[in-house]
């Protein structure tokens, strides 16, 4: 069933290497290489990669970036968030005793529990639960998976309490949850340090004004870089942090070439036009919604990011009775066109799936809007198989255990 569609530049590198062909509407995925970078970013890249650096030079040049983007005291960069959660938190625990590093994480001291809501224990490729465990720390969660109220979180910060963490992502319950103000309020009075995890967020200053003594973000998502974890905050923490490079960092370390690509899509982020980005991306969006306005059983609605980002998606709402098959196997048939359509499906269950243009190449609008129609007019051909919810729930399981490199 797959459509083809003429040969076009974009495909030179697929081809050449026997890569499927994508188009990435699903976001800024760590599964589907996150976003692509700028010809800035590349040359700083590749100037590094011919160069030796004193790499405490390097990295406190990315501290002074970091700082003009964020309104940080301090930052520097690490292999992904995920590892800039594990340091930041293994930091609030050593504070900058290297003896301290050492022990960690078979001997963690009594301040070694984090704190969490319940409903900020999601997923994001790895249970959040691991990067706490690789300090040594404890998760300790607070209130209920949809509710978390004062009282509970006061009576969790104790002597053994090290961090607090919080969670700001589309993966977590998105109601009854502690604003950020209060919960790092109520942290701060009892002297506790509040890390925020925003590795997909746009916005790179809000979260310190609003208490965060540690944001977290991905280099490699909204920013374009190369793959990559900032962490920016205050000067103490963020240089305890920093110290974890001699412990448990080391196996988490980040190579000369992405710290100066991190730093160039840092400085072209302070200059680009986000403005003339978003109209792009809102041009995007009407056609997609244009395109398949009259098939039947088909409902396309604009809807605002759930976390708040300056970026909007297509809703595709699915009747199956009227259209001919669900939203999970249309999500399947798109992935298996040619180039493949590859559309934010998590939520499936519910009937719908989405449309993402933040990371959309010349050319590919178009490509999205013929192939949307096509394949959703198809609907009574498109059988639904008894595997696709469980494809789209598992999927990055699946994705593991049948990699063809496993034999």
């Amino acid at each position: 069933m797959a459509k083809q569609v003429g040969e076009c530049t974009m495909w030179c590198w697929h081809d050449r290497n026997g890569f499927s062909r994508i188009i990435n509407v699903s976001g800024t995925m760590t599964g589907l290489g996150s976003s692509v970078t700028a010809q800035s970013v590349c040359d700083a890249m590749c100037d590094a990669t011919q160069c030796f650096v004193n790499m405490h030079e390097l990295q406190a040049r990315a501290s002074d970036t970091i700082a003009q983007l964020t309104g940080a005291e301090a930052g520097f960069l690490t292999a992904s968030a995920g590892a800039g959660i594990s340091l930041s938190i293994a930091g609030c625990m050593t504070g900058l005793s290297p003896a301290r590093v050492e022990f960690l994480p078979t001997r963690p001291g009594v301040k070694s529990e984090v704190v969490i809501q319940l409903g900020h224990l999601c997923g994001y490729g790895a249970p959040i639960e691991t990067a706490i465990a690789l300090t040594g720390a404890t998760t300790r969660p607070v209130g209920q998976s949809t509710l978390t109220m004062d009282h509970q979180l006061e009576g969790a910060l104790c002597e053994r309490t090290a961090a607090a963490l919080y969670v700001v992502s589309h993966h977590v319950v998105h109601y009854g949850q502690m604003p950020l103000d209060r919960f790092a309020g109520i942290c701060r009075n009892a002297g506790v340090p509040v890390i925020v995890d925003a590795a997909s967020e746009y916005d790179l200053k809000g979260f310190l004004k609003a208490g965060a003594d540690i944001a977290i973000y991905s280099a490699h998502k909204f920013l374009g870089g190369p793959t990559g974890g900032i962490v920016a905050g205050s000067r103490g923490l963020v240089h305890a942090a920093y110290l974890q490079n001699m412990g448990i960092g080391r196996g988490m370390k980040i190579g000369k070439e992405s710290i100066a690509g991190a730093i160039a899509a840092m400085e072209d982020w302070l200059i680009r036009d986000h403005d003339a980005i978003r109209q792009e991306e809102e041009e995007a969006l009407a056609l997609w919604q244009a395109a398949i306005l009259d098939i039947p059983g088909i409902q396309a609605n604009i809807v605002p990011d759930p976390t708040d980002n300056p970026l909007s998606r297509l809703q595709v709402n699915v009747d199956p009775a009227l259209a001919g098959t669900t939203a999970a196997a249309f999500s399947r048939a798109l992935a298996q066109q040619d180039p493949a359509i590859l559309v934010r499906s998590h939520e499936v269950e519910l009937g719908y799936f989405q449309l993402d243009p933040c990371n959309l190449l010349p050319e590919q609008a178009q490509i999205v809007a013929d192939t949307l129609q096509y394949v959703l007019r198809a609907g009574p051909e498109i059988t639904e198989l008894s595997g696709d919810l469980e494809r789209a729930r598992n999927g990055g399981v699946d994705g593991y255990l049948s990699w063809p490199g496993g034999g």
